[in-house]
């Protein structure tokens, strides 16, 4: 997508729907609400509300896989006009698919998601505290010499290098001496590990329940809840964390080698975090 924007520093407000951080954008002329996800690789859109859209042409639809291991129907678009705070985006490819499912959980008109394509020359901070977002865009010139002043203080956080592979956002960490690549998904509510992991890693956790697992589509599946006593990213150690256990072999991370889990907003809503997609770099406060 064409980027231009208003002012390089842009902060958007959001709210909480479950643990999903929900901003206000605007496509073309429709104004909504939008989720911002980490976890997609792209602008997605919910058909129901753009459905007289074109697709492109030679871009058949295609199916996407979730966490339950169903798959969605997913076809392409363009967007003329997109329209995030003070960041305008001009002829941006989305997919469109359904996302009732969502709304119907959570009893909000849903207009897309916010995936990681337009983060891309950003820098990305969430801070759950004052439910703000905070994005700059990193121009080719001051890539060399741009420094957020929210990092003039190294002693309050801490920075860790990320990968991104395949458009997901990869970190590592480290549960019962096992290193671990987890991916970083503010679009998802909870925390997940892969439940073909060393047992080891399990005699960490306290399972407290049963839960149904819902993802892409309407169908849910049974996983394990409880909490990680420890965790350790970075220099930092996290406790009594919460996580599904699920097996995620058929999800839409599978075709990554070696993911073993996700971070979703369990851990992301903990503290004020940031990512610097130009160094691939992330932030967390202490």
């Amino acid at each position: 997508p064409v980027l231009k924007t208003d002012t390089p520093t842009c902060i958007i407000p959001f709210s909480r729907v479950g643990n999903l951080i929900i901003v206000r954008a605007k496509i073309d002329t429709m104004e909504g609400n939008f989720i911002l996800d980490t976890g997609s690789p792209d602008l997605v859109l919910n058909q129901t509300y753009f459905r007289n859209y074109e697709l492109l042409h030679d871009e058949g639809a295609e199916e996407t896989a979730g966490i339950t291991g169903t798959t969605a129907t997913v076809s392409k678009t363009l967007v003329k006009h997109f329209n995030l705070g003070t960041f305008h985006y001009f002829n941006t490819t989305a997919h469109l698919t359904n996302l009732g499912h969502i709304e119907n959980t959570r009893g909000i008109k849903i207009l897309g998601l916010i995936g990681l394509q337009l983060l891309k020359g950003c820098e990305l901070f969430i801070d759950p505290d004052s439910s703000q977002v905070y994005l700059h865009h990193i121009s080719k010139k001051d890539r060399g010499v741009y420094r957020n002043s929210w990092l003039t203080s190294p002693g309050q956080y801490e920075m860790l290098p990320i990968e991104i592979i395949e458009s997901k956002i990869i970190t590592r960490v480290e549960i019962a001496g096992k290193k671990l690549k987890l991916a970083i998904d503010c679009g998802a509510e909870t925390n997940l590990l892969d439940s073909r992991l060393p047992d080891v890693v399990f005699d960490n956790i306290t399972i407290s329940r049963r839960i149904l697992l819902s993802g892409v589509g309407a169908r849910k599946t049974e996983a394990l809840y409880g909490n990680l006593n420890r965790m350790k990213i970075g220099e930092q150690e996290v406790t009594n964390l919460g996580f599904v256990i699920t097996n995620l072999e058929k999800t839409c991370f599978s075709y990554i080698n070696c993911i073993d889990g996700i971070l979703g907003f369990d851990f992301l809503g903990m503290r004020k975090i940031g990512f610097n997609f130009v160094t691939n770099k992330m932030y967390i406060w202490k």
